[in-house]
């Protein structure tokens, strides 16, 4: 418990010092780094670390698609060129699958694709989301994206809390033998209510032109119940592997996936959410 604890401030401390500057290339740069651990990790998962030319082939789909939320401002551009190099990798794997001669799985390769395609996806939304400005120039990325980290967490610890005092009827136990339904709707109403209380910080340090409070508590259900389903899928591909852990770079944690898997899932959803709040002008 002191290791997990000591962990958990100093990367507490370590997000501050990244979210200080995540105006500069520093944030991308880490955002990109973490993408490409969780990436590592999940080959080793999955048993295709080993193979030089698809870890090849995914290590610079990780790169490349970083380099690129940078240089294409365009989301429409950047949403195309996404596709092609994505359809690109996976035509090259899939060929690899058939001139190997067996020797690599086609359905290796498919699970290999598909969950990297998926941490990648997870990765350049939180990126896309910081630099997401409204229609009159306002940078409203700048003002939510911290709530990607902030509601996966607030979600899991008093789902934790709220499980351990509360739980008597296990969600999915097949999945995730510990989780509980009561704990899992104390995690969706303490992140509704850390999302409205964030909005309320945000207009007390003088923020104008804010959604309105419903528009946070709506954003807290919905990221609350998908973090927990994105926490659902990486304990099921752990189960499937037979793993305790993706990685050991945070000790008492895990690695990367262990500690990011609710982030994952919850930045594209804030993503596209935010996207169409402000193509419809609510934000």
């Amino acid at each position: 418990m002191l290791k997990r604890t000591i962990t958990a401030i100093v990367g507490i401390a370590l997000l501050v010092v990244a979210c200080i500057y995540s105006h500069t290339i520093a944030f991308p740069i880490l955002v990109g780094l973490m993408s490409l651990l969780g990436v590592y990790e999940m080959l080793g998962c999955v048993g295709m670390r080993k193979n030089f030319i698809v870890s090849l082939c995914l290590y610079v789909m990780t790169i490349t698609v970083t380099v690129l939320t940078q240089t294409i401002k365009s989301h429409s551009l950047f949403i195309a060129a996404y596709s092609s190099f994505l359809f690109c990798i996976m035509l090259i794997l899939l060929s690899v699958a058939v001139f190997s001669e067996g020797k690599v799985p086609v359905d290796k390769v498919c699970i290999a694709f598909t969950t990297c395609a998926y941490i990648i996806t997870g990765f350049i939304s939180i990126i896309q989301l910081r630099g997401l400005k409204t229609h009159n120039g306002m940078e409203i990325g700048a003002l939510i994206y911290l709530l990607v980290f902030i509601a996966p967490w607030v979600t899991d610890t008093f789902a934790y809390f709220c499980g351990m005092l509360l739980g008597r009827h296990k969600l999915i136990p097949s999945v995730s033998p510990k989780k509980t339904v009561e704990g899992s709707i104390g995690g969706i109403v303490f992140c509704i209510a850390g999302c409205i209380l964030y909005r309320y910080v945000l207009a007390l340090l003088g923020n104008e032109a804010l959604p309105p409070i419903w528009i946070f508590a709506v954003l807290g259900l919905i990221i609350s119940i998908v973090s927990q389903i994105g926490d659902l899928i990486f304990s099921l591909i752990k189960r499937r592997y037979g793993i305790k852990d993706y990685g050991i770079i945070f000790p008492g944690h895990g690695g990367v996936l262990d500690r990011f898997d609710s982030v994952i899932a919850t930045a594209p959803l804030m993503l596209i959410s935010c996207e169409a709040l402000c193509y419809f002008g609510i934000m």
